[in-house]
């Protein structure tokens, strides 16, 4: 539990339970699926940095962890598959006080919306992105997704997968990303943790959340034993290190394909948010967008005109 400002500008203590929608309080996922660790981890973060569910938008793709917005008490919006990060964005930029969250699959955010997770790295919007890392697309019945190991079988695919797995975090370091770190669904307290860090970072925040799926990805189990790198004497690294996080990535990804699960931190670097750099160069008002179209003695404009007041 925690304080915090509701909607209405009165101190109220905010409890992980306020997440728990009326409408669908018991998620449909199946048996076993690590999506409910994510669910669970999310309720308890959110709720100990002190923000309540008016305070909160969700966005999600589409796919079987995409269902997480209708489980989840807050502003939600179930975009197109792969689309969720430009919806984000935007809401981000028009009310920066929401603390908005954007969630999916592997092959939601890694392959159909991979183009708009380099870009969004690469400007460092001020979300939280969690992807639900499977290794397959569950809700069209185990097709080989971006992160499947080569070999990984399924019905399209009966001699299994010909391609190499993509590296998600090292695209993230690649693209710009500014925190960038995995956990598991085996693992509930670093999940929390690393989601309250990620919450509390300014700049995109890129999570791996490392899900089984025990009905269409028997190849990946459960994920464990896993090791958190920060923890473990066998790892000496600095997160704030490029060179390093590259290093760490890379044993990490490799590491995945030969059975051994390593989770944790992997790079945090301060750099300024895209808001912080529009604002500093004078083409985004400092006023939120959202807060001057509530205000009745405001009078709308055109961009068009806002453009050219800072031109003359």
């Amino acid at each position: 539990m925690n304080t915090t400002f509701s909607a209405i500008g009165e101190h109220r203590t905010v409890d992980a339970n306020e997440f728990t929608p009326e409408i669908e309080p018991q998620p449909t996922w199946c048996p076993g699926c690590g999506d409910f660790s994510v669910l669970n981890a999310l309720k308890k973060a959110v709720s100990e940095v002190g923000r309540s569910p008016e305070e909160v938008l969700l966005v999600t793709g589409v796919g079987c962890s995409s269902k997480i917005s209708s489980y989840f008490e807050c502003y939600g919006f179930h975009s197109l598959h792969g689309r969720s990060l430009p919806i984000a964005r935007a809401a981000k930029l028009a009310n920066p006080d929401l603390l908005v969250i954007a969630a999916g699959g592997d092959g939601d955010g890694y392959g159909i919306g991979g183009n708009h997770f380099m870009h969004t790295a690469r400007e460092n919007h001020d979300i939280v992105y969690i992807v639900f890392n499977n290794e397959v697309f569950g809700l069209t019945k185990g097709q080989a997704s971006p992160t499947s190991l080569k070999g990984h079988k399924s019905k399209e695919q009966p001699l299994g997968s010909a391609k190499d797995p993509i590296r998600p975090l090292s695209m993230g370091l690649a693209a710009g990303a500014s925190y960038i770190a995995r956990t598991a669904a085996v693992n509930p307290s670093q999940a929390k943790d690393i989601l309250v860090e990620a919450i509390q970072h300014e700049g995109f925040a890129h999570i791996d959340f490392l899900t089984q799926c025990p009905t269409w990805n028997k190849d990946a189990k459960q994920y464990v034993p896993y090791v958190d790198v920060q923890k473990s004497e066998e790892y000496d690294f600095d997160p704030r290190n490029r060179v390093q996080a590259a290093q760490m990535m890379y044993e990490t990804e490799t590491s995945l394909a030969e059975g051994k699960i390593l989770t944790g931190r992997y790079f945090i670097d301060d750099r300024p948010s895209y808001q912080q750099e529009k604002i500093a160069r004078g083409s985004m008002p400092k006023d939120p967008l959202a807060y001057r179209y509530t205000d009745e003695k405001y009078s709308w404009e055109r961009s068009f005109d806002y453009v050219q007041k800072r031109h003359t």
